[in-house]
């Protein structure tokens, strides 16, 4: 198992340096890395450490979502938050429904399963939108008007806002619950008390560093470790009431940025460093579940099918900004932001073919699809037009993307 991580590290860091080389996300190298090491291709990683990678996955989205919420400002929520409420559902939803509607038509499955699949691809990734984010937020790009604001706290609510969605149908295909409308009403209930418990830890926690100053490591550690509880807490109450503990994750952040703010960014500093290693565990474990073959079966249908639910949700971010102050060039960045694919998909696209349902196969690899077709497509279209389509603040630094 030891020799595996050590396999998938050297690899997983040669092929990002490749790819960033050749100016693609370093993460489709990752990817390919996991396809060509899993028991598909190469069959290099033993079933072992294959077992922990569910794990491993949730680990990286704590990650990412604990730098996300160490990056919301109060200030520039107010700003931007009714949008922000709209762009975080409206396109999730409009790609959903989708997607939900066309997969039964192109493959052989159930609506149901083309619920779970719509509702896995409505999520956009907070590893490629948040890094693109907070350079252009550190460089003054759009700031004035709070667009990278607005971008990453609606992208982080998105998320959690497609998990939600995916639970509740993987729920219905475990024959969880009672009817529709209950479990539609668990989810403003799991948004609320997520982010209570989210502010309630952020607290105690705030509490615990003034009081006895531990090192950043261990700050990071400590938050790190609670997250994952609070993940075991939303799992444990399931039945009595929901919680969207991702949601929370976020919260402590933003919780602690409010009350600290040179604490937070040291503390977001560390998390940086963590997520280079959890970035490849990540991306190269969901790749090592492909079945390639079931991909090249899958192959133009997949494609199509991603590309509708794109339209869908490009149609619905631009309809959002109806009436707003924004401006047109504006309005096209965000729907490109609103285009890449990766961190919600490799953490929950194996999740159906774990829990045995026939679509599995089928789901994961239209997730995976969506991942490498989207993800280079949207940290590319970002690139090129955050610095051009965006108004630079004047005492802002140059940037170079």
């Amino acid at each position: 198992m030891d020799v595996n991580l050590a396999q998938i590290i050297i690899f997983g860091l040669l092929a990002d340096y490749l790819f960033r080389k050749i100016r693609l996300p370093g993460l489709l190298g990752m990817l390919l890395v996991g396809i060509l090491c899993g028991p598909y291709v190469f069959n290099i990683l033993s079933q072992e450490f294959l077992a922990v990678s569910a794990d491993m996955r949730l680990i990286a989205l704590i990650v990412i979502l604990l730098r996300a919420g160490l990056k919301l400002r109060r200030d520039m929520l107010k700003r931007v938050g009714n949008t922000a409420l709209l762009v975080s559902t409206i396109p999730a939803l409009f790609e959903g429904v989708v997607v939900a509607v066309v997969a039964p038509i192109l493959f052989d499955i159930t609506h149901l399963e083309g619920a779970i699949i719509g509702a896995i691809l409505a999520a956009v990734s907070p590893a490629v939108v948040v890094p693109f984010m907070l350079n252009l937020m550190q460089h003054g790009y759009g700031t004035r008007k709070g667009i990278p604001t607005m971008m990453l706290g609606a992208s982080a609510v998105n998320d959690v806002f497609a998990i939600v969605i995916f639970s509740i149908f993987l729920g219905f295909y475990n024959g969880q619950g009672d009817s529709i409308a209950i479990k539609l009403l668990g989810i403003p209930e799991s948004i609320i008390l997520g982010i209570l418990l989210g502010l309630i830890v952020g607290w105690l926690l705030n509490y615990f560093f003034t009081q006895f100053k531990p090192s950043t490591t261990k700050m990071t550690l400590a938050i790190i470790a609670i997250s994952g509880l609070m993940i075991w807490l939303e799992r444990v109450l399931a039945d009595v009431v929901r919680v969207s503990a991702l949601l929370a994750v976020m919260a402590v952040g933003f919780y602690l940025l409010e009350k600290c703010e040179e604490r937070a960014h040291d503390i977001s500093v560390t998390l940086s460093k963590v997520w280079v290693v959890a970035e490849i565990i990540l991306f190269t474990l969901v790749g090592a579940q492909v079945n390639i073959h079931v991909a090249l079966d899958t192959g133009l249908l997949g494609v199509g099918l991603i590309a509708v639910g794109l339209l869908g949700r490009s149609i619905s971010t631009w309809l959002c900004f109806s009436g707003t102050i924004f401006n047109k060039k504006e309005r096209l960045f965000c729907v490109v932001s609103y285009i890449p694919k990766a961190t919600v998909q490799a953490a929950i696209g194996a999740v159906p073919l774990e829990a045995g349902i026939p679509g599995g196969e089928i789901i994961l690899t239209i997730a995976v699809l969506s991942i490498i077709i989207t993800a280079p497509l949207g940290a590319i279209g970002m690139a090129v037009t955050g610095k051009r389509w965006l108004e630079k603040e004047p005492d802002a630094k140059t940037v170079i993307m």
